[in-house]
């Protein structure tokens, strides 16, 4: 046991991978780790829709995905303002896609049964940034219920 404990306080951590360039891909990443976290209550059925969402979009599997995830966790720490991320998103993205990533904001937000007010205000800033139109903002909302 005492080789044990010797060995935890004298033997370093392992290195963090380095922070990966923001793109779009991780900006979308970011800004659903960031609307689950908003709450201050990060649970598992909001995990999970992160991870079925990034594993669909960037066609991973679920190890895969739950590294990105990760790693998009680590970027919501480091990162720039969630406007800025929607820009970034709004600028490289078309509409139909920035759509689907209104839908995938509101998914995450209703994954654990429970909208916020601060999960909507959050959403409802980033899809102004990302351009997404009134009538299709409330027609993402109401997609996002997961059957």
């Amino acid at each position: 046991m005492f080789e044990r404990l010797t060995h935890f306080f004298t033997h370093k951590t392992p290195q963090q991978l380095p922070l990966p360039e923001m793109d779009a891909k991780y900006a979308l990443g970011t800004l659903l780790v960031r609307v689950a976290q908003v709450d201050r209550a990060y649970l598992f059925e909001e995990i999970e829709q992160i991870d079925r969402t990034l594993a669909a979009w960037n066609n991973i599997g679920p190890i895969e995905a739950a590294k990105m995830r990760a790693m998009c966790e680590r970027l919501s720490e480091h990162s720039s303002s969630s406007e800025d991320l929607a820009d970034l998103i709004r600028d490289h993205v078309d509409y139909a896609h920035r759509l689907d990533a209104a839908q995938a904001l509101w998914r995450v937000a209703v994954a654990d049964k429970i909208t916020d007010e601060r999960e909507a205000a959050l959403i409802d800033l980033v899809e102004n940034h990302l351009g997404v139109e009134q009538p299709d903002s409330a027609a993402a909302r109401a997609a996002a219920v997961i059957p």
